[in-house]
């Protein structure tokens, strides 16, 4: 006896269907928001930089900032840092090698091992410098655009969502949600609030970040129950 097809079950599989064109949109985006930022930084675009200008006065903290002050930034501003994303995921990755989710690893492995590299690669590229105020600011010498914590922290939330977005349900999706968009605008204000990077350095990292992210995705088959997606077990 065959019975009719859940209708639930039906309304997943679209809903996961309609995933890859979504993300393919959004890599697109991201590459364009990416691309035009950074060609305002290479060509010296003045409505850009004087928008960047302007922002980065505005929230920067000030040099002389309270200690407990300057603490809480550090704080609120490491989730961006690399060593934070190793500790988050590896147990992920144990227990995905665990459960011979062997496409899956290798998508998180590749997707949150090689932004780093890759932002260098852009910083590189773009070669901006940090933000220079009268009295204090970054006093770095490594280079801005894209901003590394905003792309890094950016790639984390997105990768955790697609890992989770199949074992997730209602409002546990929309909470998650919620959470990861509070913590990257966070991360990525902590970096104009500390002066160490320009408005359009945290946009041009958000952008990596999410276009990287989905991009890997849909290379290792992470959407629409492909071959590196994680489902849940019976």
């Amino acid at each position: 006896m065959n019975l009719p097809p859940d209708d639930s079950a039906v309304v997943a599989r679209t809903r996961a269907a309609r995933a890859v064109p979504a993300a393919v949109c959004t890599v697109a985006a991201c590459l364009v928001v990416l691309a035009l930022l950074g060609a305002g930084v290479r060509t010296h675009f003045g409505p850009q930089l004087r928008l960047d200008a302007t922002v980065s006065a505005a929230l920067y903290a000030g040099d002389h900032r309270a200690v407990a002050l300057d603490d809480l930034l550090a704080v609120l501003t490491a989730p961006g840092l690399s060593w934070f994303r190793f500790v988050v995921f590896l147990p992920v990755l144990v227990l995905l090698l665990r459960r011979r989710a062997w496409w899956t690893a290798a998508w998180v492995v590749t997707a949150v091992g090689l932004i780093g590299p890759l932002n260098t690669l852009l910083k590189n590229y773009f070669g901006r410098v940090r933000p220079d105020f009268t009295q204090g600011g970054a006093r770095l010498d490594s280079l801005s655009y894209p901003s590394g914590h905003s792309s890094g922290i950016a790639t984390l939330v997105t990768v955790a969502l697609v890992l989770a977005w199949p074992l997730m349900a209602g409002r546990a999706r929309h909470w998650a949600l919620a959470a990861g968009v509070l913590l990257v605008l966070l991360v990525g204000l902590t970096r104009m609030w500390l002066g160490v990077h320009f408005l359009s350095d945290v946009i041009g990292g958000w952008a990596l970040g999410v276009g990287w992210a989905l991009l890997t995705a849909l290379l290792f088959g992470a959407f629409a129950e492909g071959r590196a997606s994680l489902r849940p077990q019976e």
